[in-house]
């Protein structure tokens, strides 16, 4: 899949909601000097907004709505991944749904 102005366009609306949801201001605390991903409380409201914009994004990807290669290009999932990764997998087996945050995993696994 090759982007198209339409993803641009769609990456512009994420920009967006990301700035209205404050998911930059999660951001900036889960990369924080001070943050400790696995000692962070479970309903931390960073954490899940970050989690719940990385599994929308990842499935607007995964149903080939946006090119992952150029949503790529502006996050950076690999390292988003990795600060709440431990919550995602421990959500996971709280709720005994392997499916939870795949698609936001999808984002980071290699293709």
């Amino acid at each position: 899949m090759t982007a198209t102005y339409d993803d641009a366009a769609l990456v512009v609306q994420l920009l967006r909601w990301d700035s209205e949801a404050g998911v930059e201001e999660a951001l900036s605390v889960i990369f924080s000097e001070s943050f400790e991903g696995e000692k962070a409380a479970p309903d931390d409201p960073s954490i899940r907004k970050v989690l719940m914009f990385g599994e929308a994004v990842g499935a607007l990807v995964k149903h080939n709505v946006l090119d992952r290669d150029l949503i790529r290009d502006v996050y950076w999932f690999d390292g988003i991944w990795s600060r709440v990764k431990f919550h995602a997998l421990a959500a996971r087996e709280q709720e005994g749904e392997p499916s939870l945050y795949e698609n936001f995993e999808l984002l980071v696994s290699p293709h």
